[in-house]
């Protein structure tokens, strides 16, 4: 979204535009990039968004509406909101910034740079995991290290895993056909997924995946790009576990670890790969899907049992036998003040299984 903004700015700055409205369909983190970018550039930028209603995160609403740009929330899903951004920007003088845009792309590619270089550039035994949305990150990453490859900077490509949640899977199902030329994409009717952002049934960049899937294992001489598909119940049990080992993964996140679990299951991956997971958002932006799973109340049709060993919720200590306890307002002195103390401890130190120094 950077370089986007930094190409409308440019061309605003060399007097070739004026006025701009820049325009995307999100699930919410593209419209919160977005708005942020266009914020810095007003008055000559303007922002407007459109979001599935009732398909953000409140914590995803905020930051467009912080950032000061027109939010129109229209019914159904990313799906139905990209066809009518697309339809404003073929019939209006906007700015599309979804990743249908080449300004998106370029600036996505960097990722594969900066992978790239962090490894010395010896990507030989590296392998991407990308969730799939709109497919504009996993294209990307394939372009930027096939121009790294084919500029002499790196001498291999690393393997990518695209993943794909079974509620929102037609990159998956149009790659289990192992004959290319039998091959037929069907966009499919998504269903709730707590990886919001890749719930998406007809990905706009679906003809430059099939484009740059074929250029790149062509490139290899062998197949480098995989596919695989994973439950929702998988998707929330390894965004928790990678946060108990401390990341701060998103639910996209979790659907990448999931996807590198069924990569190893399938036999993708080689022992010594290194493995670099993409987690698109912080986690405090889906932080309603954990409460829902610590909650044990995750609607039906995500298909989410919690596992009891992952779930963790807070422990009320009240002492029954205190007759005075603070409050706001009302604190507690002198003696009943020593006893609360005293007898929270205790509480606290039975629970927790502690020794006495």
């Amino acid at each position: 979204m950077a370089s986007a903004l930094s190409y409308i700015n440019f061309m605003i700055q060399k007097g070739y535009l004026s006025d701009v409205l820049t325009i995307c369909a999100s699930t919410g983190d593209t419209s919160a990039s977005a708005a942020l970018y266009a914020s810095y550039l007003q008055p000559q930028v303007k922002s407007a968004v459109l979001l599935p209603r009732k398909k953000v995160t409140p914590q995803q609403l905020s930051q467009p509406l912080g950032s000061g740009a027109a939010v129109f929330e229209i019914p159904g899903v990313f799906d139905d909101c990209m066809k009518v951004v697309e339809a404003l920007s073929e019939n209006y003088n906007v700015a599309l910034l979804n990743s249908k845009n080449a300004w998106r792309i370029l600036g996505q590619e960097s990722y594969s740079y900066e992978i790239a270089q962090d490894l010395e550039y010896d990507v030989s035994k590296t392998v991407v995991v990308l969730p799939i949305g709109n497919a504009g990150n996993i294209t990307a990453v394939m372009s930027g290290f096939l121009k790294f490859y084919e500029t002499g900077i790196i001498s291999a490509l690393p393997k990518i895993i695209g993943v794909q949640s079974e509620h929102a899977n037609p990159v998956y199902r149009y790659y289990l056909e192992p004959d290319a030329d039998k091959r037929k994409f069907e966009p499919v009717t998504v269903k709730s997924s707590v990886a919001q952002a890749a719930m998406i049934g007809n990905p706009v960049s679906m003809p430059r995946v099939i484009h740059l899937v074929k250029q790149y294992n062509e490139s290899a001489d062998r197949r480098m790009v995989f596919f695989v598909e994973v439950s929702e119940q998988n998707i929330m049990d390894c965004e928790i576990v990678a946060n108990r080992n401390g990341h701060i993964a998103c639910t996209h996140g979790g659907e990448c670890l999931a996807g590198l679990l069924m990569a190893k299951e399938r036999g993708i991956l080689d022992g010594q790969d290194i493995a670099i997971l993409d987690s698109t958002a912080h986690a405090l932006k889906f932080a309603g899907f954990q409460e829902m799973y610590f909650a044990q109340q995750f609607p039906p049709d995500y298909n989410i049992s919690p596992n009891p060993d992952l779930i963790n919720t807070p422990v009320y200590i009240y002492p029954q036998d205190l007759d005075k306890v603070p409050a706001p307002g009302k604190p507690l002195s002198g003696e009943d003040f020593k006893r609360f103390v005293t007898r929270v401890a205790k509480e606290i130190a039975t629970k927790l299984d502690l020794e006495k120094a």
